[in-house]
């Protein structure tokens, strides 16, 4: 701690806007012998950068992963959304090192390496059998936190790729490392890191913590994203990784049978869980997505007392006159992606005791007892309909703007209040059992991306049978009697069924961009209202020049 303890206090309280006053001659004489008075004081300091992470899993990173890519956008609607044209510019691919999702990304990666570094400075100085705790306790402490600076510079790889490498709180304004050198300290971080953390037992609940499977699995991520990474493909270095997640040599987990079983109230039960962030109503809530998916009115389909902004959406996968999208694009219409009768498929309905159906708001907007919820701005005092469509809707008509929906545009600025079809991958309870909200952990990583990692793994060396069953496995428990309509074949599996594939399972949960470069489709491909740009340099964000004004060593990325 010392004089750290008063640089990232000021650092945290500026990054959330917050105003602290720091007794400086107080912090500076605070050292971890004098501080740490029992294992309450240790867990503290463990679990801070892990509160850090679970900020840094949502919001802009999210956004850079998602609103970047095919499945998700924020139209203009109306009045709202437009925001200096912000949206627009993730959505086209025309962002700048100016960008506030990319300064907060830049910022919240180094500021987590930060925090972690601390806490394993800290703990590393103690003796834990002062605490009636083992070295052994000590060593997975620091692994841990070992494994979650990788994490962090895993992802600042994927978004920047290479930057500055700190390795101790001494020091500062650091220039850029290497792809190459940041992906060889992440690739030393996680190796070290999986010799001294515990592996999970059957029965094991998650409450947070990252134990061996977890740190093999981002070992495995790193080398699947290698080619995207570093420009060497290391495949077979992932696939040998996840498979032997899958043989439990790093712990006990299988595929969560029910189709919910994941995401629900009680995920943290899940035998699929490998690494989660912990959540709970009025404690450390992972939450921040509500305002920005779901309509004012919102409310009253949940029967809650939670506001909207009416922002994001699916894009969508019909035409202005109903048509289907398919034909033109092999990407994005993420909703009919989704084959007929997969249950989550359906409109999300609460039931009550923590059982619910559905993962989607769709069609008209009804209470739970029925009554239309109503508009207040296209369709003002009017029931709403969302629709998996983008267009002016209420423009068309006698002495409209347009004579027939043939004449619709659909593209990111005309958007309506109803426009778009609502994800609800989070489930939220009504008021009656307001306790539950809020209660659904955020899963980080879960056998099933380690299913698809090795099928896709297998489908790139040459099993496309293998790759098939292991796709097969997961998408099963999506249909009644585990009969699946649409299963996936030797003969129907391609790069677009893959990134299909991905985009069903895993969708809303801040991947796609990195999925899509990984099949070289990101700047390559055209879907709804994005053309491509066949500018690869895109692949990466640029440096923010908030973050080159203040290091004057760091070095833009080509082609900003």
């Amino acid at each position: 701690m010392k004089k750290y303890i008063s640089i990232l206090t000021l650092s945290i309280g500026l990054l959330f806007q917050g105003c602290t006053k720091l007794d400086q001659e107080f912090y500076s004489s605070v050292t971890p012998e004098t501080f740490f008075k029992s294992e309450k004081d240790i867990k503290a300091a463990l679990f801070r950068p892990f509160t850090h992470a679970k900020w840094y899993l949502g919001e802009d990173r999210w956004r850079l992963q998602e609103y970047t890519a095919d499945n998700f956008a924020i139209t203009t609607k109306g009045r709202h959304w437009y925001n200096g044209g912000e949206n627009e510019r993730y959505h086209y691919h025309r962002w700048t090192a100016d960008d506030g999702w990319i300064w907060g990304s830049w910022r919240g990666t180094l500021m987590g390496v930060a925090l972690a570094l601390d806490a394993k400075n800290d703990l590393s100085k103690l003796d834990y059998t002062k605490f009636a705790l083992t070295p052994e306790r000590q060593a997975a402490d620091l692994a841990q936190l070992d494994a979650l600076i990788a994490y962090f510079y895993l992802r600042g790889l994927d978004y920047f790729g290479g930057m500055p490498v700190f390795e101790s709180l001494d020091q500062e304004s650091l220039p850029r490392n290497t792809d190459q050198e940041l992906f060889a300290h992440i690739e030393k971080l996680l190796k070290a890191a999986m010799n001294n953390l515990p592996a999970k037992k059957a029965g094991d609940k998650e409450e947070g913590a990252i134990r061996k499977a977890a740190a093999a699995a981002m070992l495995a991520q790193l080398y699947f994203n290698a080619e995207a990474y570093i420009g060497k493909p290391m495949y077979e270095e992932s696939r040998k990784l996840a498979q032997s997640i899958v043989n439990k040599e790093y712990g006990e987990y299988q595929i969560d049978s029910r189709w919910n079983g994941v995401h629900g109230f009680k995920n943290n039960e899940s035998p699929e869980i490998v690494w989660s962030m912990p959540s709970e109503f009025k404690m450390l809530e992972y939450s921040w997505f509500y305002a920005d998916f779901y309509h004012y009115n919102t409310r009253s389909y949940f029967d809650q007392d939670m506001g909207g902004n009416n922002g994001a959406h699916l894009t969508p996968s019909r035409k202005p006159d109903g048509t289907l999208y398919k034909p033109d694009f092999k990407l994005g219409s993420p909703f009919e992606t989704f084959d007929d009768g997969d249950f989550r498929k359906a409109p999300y309905k609460y039931l009550g005791t923590d059982q619910y159906t559905g993962m989607f708001i769709i069609g008209p907007h009804l209470s739970p007892t029925g009554q239309a919820i109503l508009g207040g701005e296209e369709y003002k005092d009017l029931p709403l309909t969302f629709v998996d469509q983008v267009g002016r809707f209420s423009e068309v008509g006698p002495g409209k703007k347009y004579s027939s929906i043939a004449q619709l545009p659909s593209k990111m600025s005309e958007g309506e209040e109803n426009t778009g079809i609502r994800l609800v991958k989070v489930p939220i309870p009504n008021l009656a059992n307001n306790t539950l909200r809020w209660g659904a952990d955020m899963p980080v990583i879960r056998l099933s991306e380690i299913y698809y990692m090795l099928a896709e793994c297998e489908f790139r060396i040459g099993d496309k049978q293998k790759a098939a069953n292991l796709f097969n496995e997961v998408r099963k428990r999506n249909f009644k009697d585990n009969i699946d309509p649409n299963p996936v074949t030797v003969a129907n599996l391609d790069k677009y069924r893959i990134l299909n594939e991905w985009s069903i399972e895993f969708i809303g949960e801040g991947r796609r961009r990195t999925d899509l470069i990984r099949w070289k489709a990101f700047t390559t491909e055209k879907w709804w209202d994005h053309t491509a740009s066949n500018s690869a340099h895109l692949n990466r964000f640029p440096v923010p020049n908030e973050a080159i004004a203040g290091n004057n060593k760091l070095e833009q990325n080509p082609g900003y």
